[in-house]
């Protein structure tokens, strides 16, 4: 079984047997609501969002967390399934969704109190099959046909809501679906892709009107009509692609052995940014000053200005097995990862650099 990672290299989003285990088990945990624990804040956390002042984490076993004091107190959320979620975006402070493993997609109105299933893996597949047979795709049927015997068993692993209506969804194996109409009903998209080889996608980002999406071995895609078709740019780089940051300037894609690379004209060329550090970068933010914090998987934290060739470390480190980041309402840093979810304040020696 292909290993995927979503955010950084070591965390693998499941191991082989207990991901086997899952899918085996895939109409009961899609159908088992979250279990409520006191040690919830210490579970593996693969996503984070601001919603609102609130932020939100989701991670294990459906967990999804809740913080109205910048990351001071957690508490859990109503969640109708029992499966690890990757990332989750909110369009404002009451509507958004988050994804994960069985190809499930949730949905919340109430800033995240609760949340709603809209799809999973079996609906996702029967979509996918739909839209192969509907093009007369031979191929594109038989792959489909082998997926829907599969079952539920691929991930989806980033989002990118345009609005309350439209969105995508990206995963492996090329899997992309879009929505109109804010996920009540979903489209399968991977006709629309110049991937040919199938490669996973792990990142989509939205840039001055463009879609972007990065991938494994370099892949890196753009679309310039609104989603209808996304062509391959020229990659920089043969390694995976973990992430894309969509900054006021320009666009940040970095992934294996600390490599990052910056374009200001939308894809066309990138620049190198020397990092210093050989562990896959995990995230990425834009902060509200304009730098760029990379933070890497061993819990380095790096930053940048846009356009420069190199970054420097901060003083300060988080716990290794990071996923995501993202600044409190407060400006702090809020992180989540494999030890669970944290907060720490940006050191300000750096403030000026």
């Amino acid at each position: 079984m292909k290993v995927l990672a979503k955010g950084l290299g070591g965390l693998v989003l499941l191991l082989a047997g207990v991901f086997a285990l899952a899918v085996q088990a895939a109409p009961a945990v899609l159908e088992r609501p979250a279990l409520h624990s006191v040690k919830a804040e210490r579970s593996v956390m693969l996503g984070l969002a601001r919603a609102g002042q609130r932020l939100v984490a989701v991670g294990e076993r459906g967990i999804i967390l809740l913080s109205d004091d910048d990351g001071t107190h957690w508490r859990q959320a109503e969640v109708p399934v029992s499966v690890n979620l990757t990332a989750v975006q909110f369009v404002d402070a009451q509507q958004g969704w988050s994804v994960g493993h069985l190809g499930v997609v949730l949905h919340s109105s109430d800033g995240g109190e609760t949340w709603h299933k809209q799809l999973d893996g079996i609906q996702a597949a029967r979509l996918i099959l739909q839209a192969a047979e509907a093009a007369g795709d031979e191929t594109a049927i038989a792959q489909a046909q082998a997926m829907v015997a599969d079952g539920p068993d691929k991930p989806f692993l980033d989002l990118y809501f345009q609005n309350d209506q439209v969105g995508y969804l990206v995963g492996a194996y090329n899997l992309i679906l879009r929505t109109e109409d804010g996920g009540q009903s979903w489209q399968s998209w991977m006709q629309h892709l110049d991937n040919p080889q199938g490669l996973n996608l792990y990142a989509i980002r939205a840039w001055r009107g463009d879609l972007y999406i990065a991938g494994e071995r370099g892949l890196l895609l753009r679309s310039s009509d609104g989603g209808k078709h996304f062509a391959a740019l020229p990659s920089p780089y043969e390694g995976s692609f973990f992430g894309l940051l969509a900054a006021r300037e320009g666009l940040l894609a970095y992934g294996l052995r600390g490599n990052a690379w910056w374009s200001a004209d939308g894809g066309e060329t990138w620049q190198a940014l020397d990092t210093g550090v050989e562990s896959a970068l995990a995230a990425a933010l834009e902060l509200v000053d304009g730098r760029l914090l990379l933070a890497g998987q061993g819990g380095e934290l790096l930053v940048a200005r846009p356009g420069s060739r190199s970054a420097h470390s901060l003083p300060l480190r988080l716990a290794p097995g990071l996923a995501s980041v993202v600044q409190a309402a407060n400006g702090s840093l809020a992180s989540a990862g494999l030890s669970g979810v944290a907060t720490e304040q940006i050191p300000e020696q750096s403030a000026q650099r």
